[in-house]
C-alpha cells in the first residue's frame, strides 16, 4: 500500500483552486477553475484504478489531531466512498462547462469567478465528507459544506433565491445541531470507558461488541438519522428542497441534489447502520414506511408540478425514498443496489437539471406551460431531455434500471409488501417523465417558443451533457465496474448485522440451472 497521501491531495486540490480564484480576475478565472476541477478528476481516476474492490477501506491516512477527545485526521475510502468521490469529481467540471457564461448574467459581484470558486470550495469540502473516517472530522466538514452551498443558492438564480437559501440553511443547521448532540454523546460513552475515540473503525468494533446496545444507543441513532433524513431529503423534512431547487441556478441545483444530498444516504449506511446496528433494527419498520411514503409522495408531487425545476426536485424526493428503502431492507442486494443508485441518480438528475437549465435560459421561463413543440426547433436538446428522463424512470438498458431493480429485489426478500407498493409506484415515474416531455417537446411549436428558442444546444453545452449520458448508457449494459465497488459494501454491512439476527436471503436457483 502506498504511503503517498492521495486522499489529502484529492481534497486539497479544489480548495487550492478556490483560493487561487480569489486572486485571478476576468475570464481567465474560469479556465483556471476548470483546470483544477479536471486535475482533481484525474487524481480520483488514479485512486480508482489503484483501488482493490475486495479489500475494504483503503488509502488510509491517520494523524492524531485532538488527543484529549480522541479525534484524529483520518481518511479512507471503501467502494461506496469511491463511487461518491467519482460522482463528485465528474459532476464539478460538467457543471462548470454547462454554466460557463451563466453567472455573469446576474451582474455585480456574483460573477463566474465567484461561482467557480464556490463550486471548487464545495467540491473539496464534499470530498472530505465522503472520505472522513473520524466521526468528528466528518461532522465538521458536513457542516462546512453548507457555507458554499448557501452562497451558491443565494447568489445565483431566480428572484426569491435569498429566501430559498435561508430555508435550506435553517433546515440543514437544525439537522446538524441534532447530530452534534449525538456526536457529543459518542464522546461521553467512549470517555466513560477510559478511551475516548471518534475513530470509525474503533467505534464499529465497539458497536459490534454491544457498546450502543442500550436505550442511549437509540437516541444517538436518532440524532444521526434525523440529520441525514433532512439531507436526503425524506418526507416530512423535505420541504426545503423544492424551494431551493426552483430558485437556485441549474448548476447550483445540480451540485445540491446530485452531490450534497447524497451525504444523507451515505451517512445512513456509514454511521446509522455501522455504529448503531441494534437501533437500526429497532427503527427499520418506521424508516421503511417513511421511505415508501417518500417514493409515492415525491412521484405524485412531480406529476402535479408546473415548474420544471420543482419537477426535478420532487422526482429526487421519490428516488431518495428508494435509496433509503434499499439501505434499510438490510440485505446485501438491497444495500448494494442503494449504493449504485446513489451514483446513478447523481448522473441522471444532473443531466435533467442541466438540460432543463438550457430550456429555461432560452425560453426565459421555467413554467412547463410556457413550452411546446421544442423538439422541432431544438431536436438535440429534446433528445437529451428524453434520455435523461428515461434514465430517471429506470428504463432497461440505462444504468438506473439495474440499481432500482436491485433495491426492489433486496427489499422484497424481507418486506414484500413494501417492495410491491414501491414497484407499483414506479409506474408513476413513467407518468411524470412522459407528461413533461409531451407538454414541452411535442406538438406544434408555440408562438412563444418560436420567438425565444432560436438555437439548439451549442457544442459546449453538448460537451457538458454527453459524458453523463455516455456513463448512463455504458453502465446500463455493463454495470460490473460499479457493482464491484457496491457489492462488497452491502456484504460487509449485512455481515456486521448478522450477529444481531439479520439474515441475508439469497435467490434460490433450481438445481441444474446456473
Amino acid at each position: 500500500m502506498t504511503t503517498f497521501p492521495w486522499l489529502t491531495v484529492l481534497a486539497v486540490l479544489p480548495l487550492i483552486g478556490a483560493l487561487a480564484l480569489v486572486f485571478i480576475k476576468g475570464p481567465r478565472a474560469r479556465t483556471v477553475g476548470l483546470a483544477f476541477a479536471l486535475l482533481t478528476l484525474a487524481v480520483s481516476i488514479v485512486v480508482a484504478i489503484a483501488f482493490d474492490p475486495g479489500a475494504g477501506m483503503q488509502f488510509i491516512e491517520q494523524q492524531s489531531w485532538i488527543p484529549a477527545i480522541g479525534a484524529s485526521y483520518s481518511l479512507g475510502v471503501d467502494g461506496m466512498g469511491l463511487l461518491m468521490v467519482l460522482l463528485t469529481t465528474i459532476l464539478v467540471p460538467v457543471v462548470m462547462l454547462a454554466t460557463w457564461d451563466d453567472p455573469d448574467t446576474t451582474g455585480g459581484r456574483w460573477t463566474s469567478q465567484t461561482f467557480f470558486g464556490l463550486t471548487l470550495l464545495l467540491e473539496g469540502l464534499g470530498l472530505y465528507v465522503f472520505m472522513a473516517t473520524d466521526v468528528l472530522l466528518f461532522y465538521l466538514f458536513f457542516e462546512a459544506t453548507l457555507i458554499p452551498m448557501f452562497f451558491l443558492i443565494g447568489g445565483f438564480g431566480a428572484a426569491k433565491r435569498s429566501g430559498a437559501a435561508m430555508k435550506f440553511l435553517l433546515f440543514s443547521l437544525a439537522g446538524g445541531l441534532v447530530m452534534l448532540v449525538s456526536v457529543i454523546g459518542i464522546y461521553a460513552v467512549t470517555s466513560g470507558l477510559g478511551n475516548p475515540t471518534y475513530s470509525l473503525q474503533s467505534l464499529q468494533g465497539a458497536a459490534a461488541a454491544g457498546l450502543f446496545a442500550n436505550p442511549l444507543g437509540k437516541w444517538l441513532f436518532a440524532g444521526f438519522f434525523i440529520a441525514f433524513a433532512v439531507k436526503a431529503p425524506m418526507v416530512p423534512v423535505h420541504t426545503w428542497l423544492a424551494d431551493a431547487a426552483e430558485e437556485a441556478s441549474p448548476g447550483a441545483a445540480t451540485l445540491m441534489v446530485s452531490v450534497l444530498d447524497k451525504i444523507g444516504t451515505f451517512g445512513m449506511l456509514r454511521f446509522c447502520l455501522g455504529l448503531f446496528p441494534e437501533a437500526s433494527l429497532w427503527a427499520t419498520p418506521l424508516v421503511l414506511v417513511l421511505a415508501l411514503v417518500s417514493v409515492v409522495y415525491g412521484a405524485v408531487a412531480a406529476i402535479g408540478q408546473r415548474n420544471l425545476m420543482r419537477f426535478v426536485a420532487f422526482t429526487s424526493v421519490s428516488h431518495f425514498g428508494f435509496m433509503v428503502m434499499g439501505i434499510f431492507a438490510l440485505t446485501s442486494t438491497g444495500i448494494a443496489g442503494s449504493v449504485f443508485y446513489m451514483f446513478n441518480h447523481g448522473l441522471s438528475t444532473a443531466a435533467l437539471f442541466l438540460v432543463v437549465g438550457y430550456m429555461v435560459k432560452r425560453r426565459g421561463s421555467a413554467d412547463i406551460a410556457a413550452f411546446g413543440g421544442v423538439q422541432k426547433v431544438a431536436p438535440v436538446m429534446a433528445g437529451f431531455l428524453l434520455v435523461s428522463g428515461l434514465s430517471a424512470l429506470g428504463l432497461p438498458g440505462l444504468s438506473s434500471f439495474v440499481s432500482e431493480f436491485m433495491v426492489l429485489a433486496g427489499t422484497f426478500a424481507g418486506h414484500p409488501w413494501i417492495a410491491g407498493v414501491g414497484t407499483i409506484a414506479l409506474l408513476l415515474s413513467a407518468v411524470y417523465v412522459m407528461n413533461v416531455y409531451q407538454r414541452t417537446m411535442t406538438g406544434p411549436v408555440t408562438e412563444q417558443v418560436a420567438r425565444t428558442v432560436h438555437a439548439d444546444l451549442t457544442s459546449r453545452e453538448r460537451l457538458a451533457v454527453v459524458p453523463l449520458v455516455a456513463i448512463i448508457l455504458v453502465l446500463g449494459f455493463f454495470p460490473r465496474p460499479a457493482l464491484q465497488l457496491a457489492e462488497p459494501v452491502g456484504a460487509q454491512a449485512v455481515a456486521a448485522l448478522q450477529a444481531h439476527g439479520v439474515t441475508d436471503p439469497k435467490p434460490q436457483i433450481p438445481e441444474g440451472q446456473n
